[in-house]
Parts: structure tokens; C-alpha cells; sequence
């Protein structure tokens, strides 16, 4: 296969949802390989891209100036072709225009914008403008991505992204806004080994609604509390915030609550749940802890969410990684599919009582090393995102 043919991937494998085409598709713009991927999520009911699928991929083409083939709501098939390299320092919008989740939009645009070009002197971050939904269902929330995921990212690939929360937004309306700001770093990125969790420092929590009294909120985080007390830990740890957003900070009701345990080796292990039309406040607070309480006891150093969002940035770092978790997710086998089929990287699963262990011998990937097939470097200029004022 010559470097200009596309890498076709099987959308309906393993996992079969759209957790594989965002790592596709990153994955494609970093390295500069074309791909084909169909039968997109065959899995989903509906199968097809959603118009938030559609929106993450329209903002990766814009960062590597791709050409993009099927990028409508429905589609079960699409060729993404890089034709330049990831163009930083640039401010990038992508709004699907439904409460489609903003985490995920994230999720698909962070590896694409971490990497620096050049040798010079740090590139000026990159910024993004994330719109939709903050807190929606089948998706990290928000808090996850900022409480969980990005301190995973800085403790232990040095990758620095801060994000603030402009509104918050919910099903079905949306219009929540995030920004996210990206300073990109010279590759690679260092190999972890992270095989003890340590002892639990303290557990925080976020139980929030909108829209809603906040009542609602002190009865999940007392419901919560009492589970994880229940489970062998000390109240006095037990740090959860109760929040009611003010209306101008809101767009749409909704309810939930996040709760993360921070531990003294450095590991962050979390719980979710969001509320439900019908479901008592209660019930979800237990969700939520029965979650994070679950994630503990396993004994892993990350949580099942944790295990397959860290596969791509496990793959593209450099020499040998090394990470405890608990039962392998069909997420984090269906990452691991993508990262195998995209790269050299090579992952060996250890699987014991509950207890799993992935290695990953990375590929060292470093952007200003990088080349585009032939026939894209003279195909088209990069276009451009909208300047950083």
C-alpha cells in the first residue's frame, strides 16, 4: 500500500461507536495517513454519525487541512486525507448545534493540537471554542474532563490544556460554551508506569443542578456520602460541593454529580451519574458513588473512563508504559484496536482476578519529524482556523 492509499477501518469492530473514529481520526491528522472507515457506528441504533460526530470531524479536518468525504448526519462511511500538518496557534469553533457532548469534541481535537512543529522557541497555545452539550448522556461530563482527565494529562504526559466553563449546557437544548486553551509540546511524550495507587487522600464532588431546586443536589450528595461511607471510608475525607447554577450560567435544567478520589501517590479515580426524568435524587447520588466505589475497589491507578481515554496518548509516547487498572473496558479494547491499526505502537494485557495490566511499547511520536504523503504536500494550502487575537 502506497502512503497516498487510505488505512480502511471496519467501523462495527469490537466497540463499534464513535469512541473508534475519534481515535481514527486524531490519529490520521497527527501522523498524516489517510483513512477510510465504515460501517460507522453499526453498533448504535441509530447507526451513523450523529451531528456531533459530524461537527468533531469537520474540526479536525480544519486543524490538518483535510479533505473529508461523507461528513453528514446518517453517514456510515468516510474518507478523512490530511493534507498538511496540525496548523497551531490558531483559534478553532465546532458547535454540532444539539447537546451533543463538548468532552467529546475534545476528546477528538486535543492530540491533534498537543504536539509543536517547529524546534523554536514554544508556539502560542492554541485555542478552541467548544459548543453543545457539558453534562450529556453516554459521554464524559465536563467535570470528568476537567477534575479527572486533564491532571491525569499534566501529572503524567506533561501536556499543560486548562479549560474554563463559560455556560453550561443540557439535554436537549445545549448551548453550553468551553473554552479550552492548548500550549503544545515538543515530542514525544514520556512513557508512565503508574502500578500503585496508594491510599486515598480525599474524595471531592460536584452534585449541581440547573434549572432545578437545590434541594435536589444536597439529597444526591447525602445519598452519595452515606454509599461511600458504607464502603469503608472516613466521612471526614468526604468533600462534596452542592451547587445550583445561576440562570445566565445555564442554558436548559438538568441535574447530576461527579465525584473524584484523589489519592497520595497522585491518581484520581472517579464516579458519575446523571439525573433522570423519574429517577429520585437519591438514586442518582448512589450511582455515582456506587461507581466510584466500584473503580476503588478493584485497586486499579484509573478509573474504566480513565482506561481507554489514555490509549492514544499511551501509544504516541516514547519506550515502554505501564498502567494497573481494573477489567479491560470494550472501549479501551476497541482504542487499543485503532492505536494498532494506525501505528506501530504494541500493546500485552495482563488480565488477573479483576485486576488488568497494560503495557504499551509507544512509538516515540514527535510532530517535527513528521512527513505528509507526497501528493498532499502541494494538493492544497492549509487552511486556516481564525487567528488568536
Amino acid at each position: 500500500m502506497s502512503s497516498t492509499d487510505p488505512i480502511h477501518l471496519d467501523g462495527s469492530a469490537l466497540e463499534g461507536g464513535g469512541q473508534l473514529l475519534r481515535i481514527a481520526v486524531a490519529l490520521s491528522a497527527l501522523l498524516s495517513k489517510p483513512i477510510a472507515i465504515d460501517n460507522i457506528r453499526a453498533n448504535r441504533n441509530p447507526p451513523g454519525l450523529k451531528l456531533q460526530h459530524a461537527a468533531g470531524l469537520r474540526l479536525a479536518a480544519e486543524i490538518c487541512s483535510a479533505s473529508l468525504e461523507g461528513c453528514e448526519a446518517g453517514s456510515g462511511s468516510v474518507v478523512f486525507r490530511p493534507t498538511a500538518k496540525p496548523q497551531l496557534s490558531r483559534c478553532y469553533t465546532a458547535d454540532p448545534g444539539t447537546a451533543g457532548s463538548i468532552a467529546l469534541l475534545l476528546q477528538v481535537s486535543l492530540p491533534c493540537l498537543s504536539f509543536s512543529a517547529t524546534s523554536a522557541e514554544a508556539a502560542e497555545p492554541s485555542s478552541l471554542i467548544l459548543r453543545g452539550g457539558t453534562n450529556a448522556i453516554q459521554a464524559p461530563q465536563i467535570d470528568y474532563t476537567q477534575h479527572v482527565f486533564l491532571p491525569f494529562m499534566r501529572k503524567h504526559f506533561d501536556l499543560h490544556p486548562t479549560l474554563r466553563i463559560l455556560k453550561r449546557g443540557y439535554y436537549p437544548k445545549g448551548g453550553g460554551e468551553v473554552h479550552v486553551s492548548i500550549p503544545p509540546v515538543r515530542g514525544p511524550l514520556p512513557a508512565i508506569t503508574l502500578t500503585e495507587r496508594g491510599p486515598i487522600k480525599t474524595v471531592f464532588g460536584r452534585s449541581y443542578v440547573a434549572g432545578l431546586p437545590k434541594s435536589l443536589a444536597e439529597s444526591m450528595r447525602i445519598a452519595a456520602t452515606a454509599v461511600l461511607v458504607e464502603s469503608g471510608l472516613d466521612e471526614s475525607v468526604i468533600r462534596i460541593d452542592t451547587v445550583r447554577e445561576k440562570p445566565s450560567d445555564a442554558v436548559g435544567s438538568g441535574s447530576g454529580i461527579v465525584l473524584w478520589a484523589e489519592t497520595e501517590n497522585g491518581c484520581i479515580i472517579a464516579g458519575s451519574a446523571l439525573g433522570r426524568k423519574g429517577t429520585e435524587p437519591a438514586r442518582v447520588g448512589r450511582d455515582a458513588a456506587q461507581e466510584l466505589a466500584a473503580n476503588l475497589a478493584h485497586g486499579g491507578c484509573v478509573d474504566e473512563y480513565m482506561q481507554d481515554q489514555m490509549i492514544i496518548f499511551l501509544a504516541l509516547a516514547s519506550g515502554r508504559s505501564r498502567v494497573k487498572s481494573g477489567p479491560l473496558t470494550l472501549h479501551t479494547k476497541t482504542a487499543i484496536w485503532v492505536a494498532e491499526q494506525m501505528t506501530e505502537a504494541r500493546f500485552h494485557v495482563e488480565e488477573t482476578e479483576g485486576i488488568t495490566i497494560i503495557e504499551c511499547e509507544g512509538i516515540g511520536f514527535d510532530l517535527m519529524r513528521q512527513t505528509l504523503p507526497q501528493d498532499s504536500q502541494h494538493t492544497s494550502q492549509p487552511r486556516s482556523g481564525n487567528e488568536i487575537p
